[in-house]
C-alpha cells in the first residue's frame, strides 16, 4: 500500500506575502472524499486567503460499479478506507487541529449501504464524514473558485466535474464585491460513471455522442431559466472549470513534460485550443493516455469520459475560453472554516471577508447583505 511521508513545507502556498501571526498559524483541514478519489489538505490563514501547509491525495474509486446496484463494494469501501488512514495519520502529524470538514458527494449519496460505511470510516479511523448535497458541493466548488474570478465580469459559470456527478453553478459577482450563486444544476453522472456505463478502451463515437445529447437535453431547463447563451456571447460571463479533466486539458495544451500545478491553475484556454486538446487526447488511445505523464494508467478511461462533458458544455453554449481551476470544494472548505473565524475577531482585512459570497448563521449559509 501507498505510504504517506511527511514532506518538507515547500509548497506553493496560496498566499504567503505576509508573515503569519501566532493566532494565524492555525491548522485548518479539509477532506473531500468524492466518487473517484479521497483528497485532504491542511493550510494555515493569511490575511486575504491561506497557505497550504500539506496535501495527500489518492485515487481510490469508491463509486466503482456503483451504477449496477446503488452499493459501494467491499473492494472500493477497503481501498477508500485505507487512504482515510493514511488520512487520519497526517492530521494527527499536524494537531492540533483547530477546525475541520471532512464531506463526501455523489457515491455516498447515491449508495444504499452508506451508513454502513460511514460508520466503518468512524471505527477506523476516527474520522466524522459527511454526506453534502448537490448544492451545497456547487457552492463549495464555486467558493473554491473565488480567487480565479475577474473583477471586471460581474458573472461566472463554474462547472466541476466529478466522479459521479457534475455540479454546474452561476455566480454573480455585486457591485460592493460579494459573490452568490443566482442558481445551479448537476448532472447525475460524472467520469467514473460515464466510463463504467461505456467500459470499451476507447469510447465509441455512439458513446461519446450519446453523452454530449443527454446533457444537453438537462442542460436546456437551466438555459431557459437563467439566458446564459446571450450573456456568454456579450463576455459577460466568465466560464470555470474545476476537475482532474479540466487540468489534464491545460497540462496537455501546454505540452507538460509532467503535471504542474502552477502552470495550469488559473490558465485560460480558448476554445479553439480546448479543441486541440480534446482531438489529441483521443488520438493518443487508450495505450497513449496511460503512458502519458499527465494522464497515467488510473485515469486513461476517465479522461475521455471528461472530455465527453467538457465537449458537451461548450457545444452548448458559445463559450470563448474556460479558465482553469486546480483547486474547489477542499479550498471552499478552507475558506468556509476561516470566514467563520474571522466574524469573531475585529474585520481588519477588507478585502478577505468582501469577497467571500456566504455569511454563517447556525449550521446554515446565507448569502450576505
Amino acid at each position: 500500500m501507498q505510504k504517506w511521508r511527511k514532506k518538507q513545507n515547500n509548497i506553493k502556498p496560496y498566499d504567503d506575502k505576509k508573515t503569519l501571526t501566532p493566532q494565524e498559524a492555525k491548522n485548518f483541514a479539509a477532506i473531500d472524499l468524492g466518487t473517484n478519489s479521497c483528497r485532504l489538505v491542511i493550510a494555515t490563514p493569511t490575511p486575504s486567503s491561506f497557505r497550504i501547509v500539506e496535501t495527500f491525495s489518492r485515487i481510490t474509486r469508491l463509486g466503482e460499479g456503483i451504477i449496477k446496484d446503488n452499493e459501494l463494494s467491499r473492494p472500493a469501501i477497503k481501498r477508500t478506507i485505507g487512504a482515510l488512514k493514511v488520512c487520519a495519520g497526517v492530521l494527527a502529524e499536524y494537531a492540533p487541529i483547530y477546525k475541520s470538514r471532512y464531506v463526501a458527494t455523489a457515491a455516498c449519496r447515491r449508495a444504499v449501504n452508506c451508513k454502513e460505511f460511514i460508520d466503518a470510516v468512524k471505527k477506523e479511523t476516527g474520522l466524522n464524514i459527511e454526506i453534502i448535497s448537490s448544492k451545497e458541493e456547487s457552492r463549495l466548488a464555486v467558493v473554491g473558485c473565488i480567487p480565479l474570478l475577474n473583477r471586471h465580469i460581474k458573472r461566472a459559470l463554474v462547472f466541476d466535474i466529478g466522479g459521479g456527478s457534475t455540479e454546474i453553478s452561476l455566480a454573480r459577482v455585486t457591485n460592493s464585491g460579494k459573490t452568490f450563486i443566482e442558481g445551479f444544476v448537476s448532472l447525475p453522472y460524472g467520469v467514473v460513471t460515464v466510463s463504467e456505463a461505456f467500459p470499451a478502451q476507447d469510447m465509441t463515437d455512439l458513446a461519446y455522442n450519446t453523452i454530449i445529447e443527454r446533457t444537453h437535453k438537462i442542460l436546456s431547463e437551466f438555459e431557459e431559466k437563467y439566458q446564459i447563451t446571450e450573456a456568454i456571447r456579450n463576455q459577460e460571463i466568465q466560464v470555470i472549470g474545476t476537475s482532474g479533466t479540466v487540468t489534464v486539458l491545460g497540462a496537455v495544451h501546454l505540452n507538460l513534460p509532467r503535471y504542474n500545478r502552477s502552470a495550469v491553475d488559473g490558465l485560460s484556454i480558448s476554445k479553439q485550443d480546448i479543441d486541440r486538446a480534446i482531438t489529441k487526447i483521443k488520438r493518443m488511445g487508450d495505450e497513449g493516455r496511460r503512458k502519458h505523464a499527465c494522464i497515467g494508467a488510473q485515469k486513461a478511461d476517465l479522461t475521455i469520459a471528461g472530455c465527453a462533458i467538457i465537449e458537451a458544455l461548450c457545444s452548448f453554449w458559445p463559450i470563448a475560453e474556460i479558465t482553469v481551476a486546480d483547486r474547489g470544494i477542499r479550498e471552499g472548505i478552507l475558506l468556509d472554516l476561516m470566514h467563520a473565524q474571522n466574524e469573531n475577531r475585529k474585520p481588519s482585512h477588507k478585502k478577505f471577508k468582501r469577497r467571500y459570497p456566504f455569511v454563517k448563521k447556525g449550521k446554515k449559509y446565507y448569502e450576505q447583505k
